[in-house]
């Protein structure tokens, strides 16, 4: 047999359409010559002629017609009297080229070739998937769920690849099922006992920024640029926007016409509460502004300890520190600053109240508004309306006021 399908005898060939020919191609020669090494002891006067189309593979010896008598080199020269009885028209000074049987080398070399091309294709596959994915960092991706563990979920790319996606990168409110595609970031490729491992990401700040680029035409043009992301995963977020163009006002490009362009990402973050806010190197402006929605009256700067007292009205205290502390965590880390929270007129006594946005997560957006237009706009306000007040102001229904209601002497108990 003077050729080898290499379809049919290396099935790893198969799965190796992700590597280029001229890779493949050198491989093989390399496989090949390293047998004709062990069994010649030199590959000089061989050449090994790939055909990755048709899947088969020549190896050509070349030796140079001498006198009998004269061979010096027996690898690269043949005695006449040898030579005519291959092809008895050959003449002292030709070339003799010979095709080399596989199985000349016989069947213990050859399972040892087939071994050792496995091999070799296995490390550029998954150098192959470290290059696609190390140039993807950053990126967001979109992959079937194949399995859902309890510490991490396997997803399958379109090449089939595995991808992971950990608990500790997952929003709180995400709930995969097998067959369904998610979207997620890039985050980082590692290797893992010489395996490439492909971590992605649905709580990095990459993910949203990426999801701002997708919805926001400005930002993808670099007319609106992201100066800086916080987030608490399906809690809150905070964006930084500046604009190159003084035409354009970022936030509304990014908040779009009635929130538009940041409903989506608001759904795909699992109703994540998004303050978008403008960028300035003004720190007492941009502190002012990381802690919307409540309005500062003052403030005192300690720019060298890098912390500030902020003084606001007792009703926007809590819209300050908002959930959980959720809204001035997120402020601190925005800014870089330290900031401590003070009621301005403390002899006066206020009762506790908490702004109805930060119930949105609970409650529906267009119920919010429906309380708002009647001037609903703090949690203290609707309860302080009865049942059929607010049934007979608003274009609620009685079920609904009554579980609107129900959160929100919820949360008051619990405070």
């Amino acid at each position: 047999m003077a050729s080898i399908n290499l379809i049919e005898s290396f099935q790893e060939f198969k799965d190796a359409e992700n590597i280029d020919r001229p890779t493949l191609m050198k491989v093989l020669e390399d496989v090949f010559k390293t047998l004709l090494r062990k069994k010649y002891g030199s590959d000089e006067n061989f050449d090994v002629i790939v055909n990755t189309e048709k899947g088969d593979l020549e190896i050509i010896r070349r030796r140079m017609i001498v006198e009998d008598g004269a061979v010096n080199d027996p690898l690269a020269e043949i005695a006449y009297t040898d030579a005519v009885k291959i092809e008895p028209d050959f003449e002292v000074g030709e070339e003799l080229y010979e095709e080399v049987e596989i199985l000349d080398f016989g069947r213990r070399a050859i399972l040892a070739a087939k071994q050792t091309l496995a091999s070799r294709i296995g490390d550029l596959k998954k150098n192959v998937l470290v290059k696609k994915y190390e140039d993807r960092i950053g990126e967001i991706i979109s992959a079937e769920v194949y399995q859902v563990w309890k510490k991490e979920v396997l997803l399958l790319d379109e090449d089939g690849s595995e991808l992971i996606l950990p608990k500790s990168e997952q929003i709180p409110q995400d709930y995969f099922k097998k067959g369904e595609n998610i979207r997620a970031v890039v985050k980082k490729v590692e290797l893992k006992n010489n395996t490439p491992v492909i971590i992605l990401s649905r709580t990095h700040p990459s993910f949203l920024a990426k999801l701002l680029e997708i919805e926001v035409p400005e930002i993808f043009d670099g007319l609106i640029v992201i100066k800086k992301i916080v987030r608490d995963p399906g809690e809150r977020a905070k964006v930084a926007v500046e604009s190159y163009d003084d035409r354009i006002d970022p936030v509304g490009a990014c908040v779009g016409m009635k929130g538009s362009r940041i409903h989506g990402i608001v759904r795909e973050l699992k109703n994540e509460n998004i303050d978008v806010i403008n960028w300035t190197n003004n720190i007492q402006l941009l502190i002012q502004r990381s802690l919307t929605p409540a309005k500062i009256s003052s403030m005192e700067l300690d720019q060298e300890n890098k912390r500030v007292d902020v003084y606001l009205k007792p009703d926007q205290v809590s819209l300050a520190i908002g959930r959980r502390g959720v809204n001035i965590k997120l402020a601190c880390e925005l800014t870089g600053y330290e900031i401590d929270v003070y009621r301005d007129d403390e002899g006066q006594e206020e009762e506790f109240d908490i702004d109805l946005n930060e119930f949105a997560d609970e409650i529906e957006p267009w119920i919010i508004e429906e309380l708002k237009r009647v001037g609903c706009d703090t949690g203290r306000s609707v309860l302080n309306l009865t049942v059929a007040e607010l049934e007979r102001r608003t274009d609620l229904e009685k079920e609904t006021i009554e579980d609107v209601r129900r959160i929100l002497q919820e949360e008051f108990e619990k405070e």
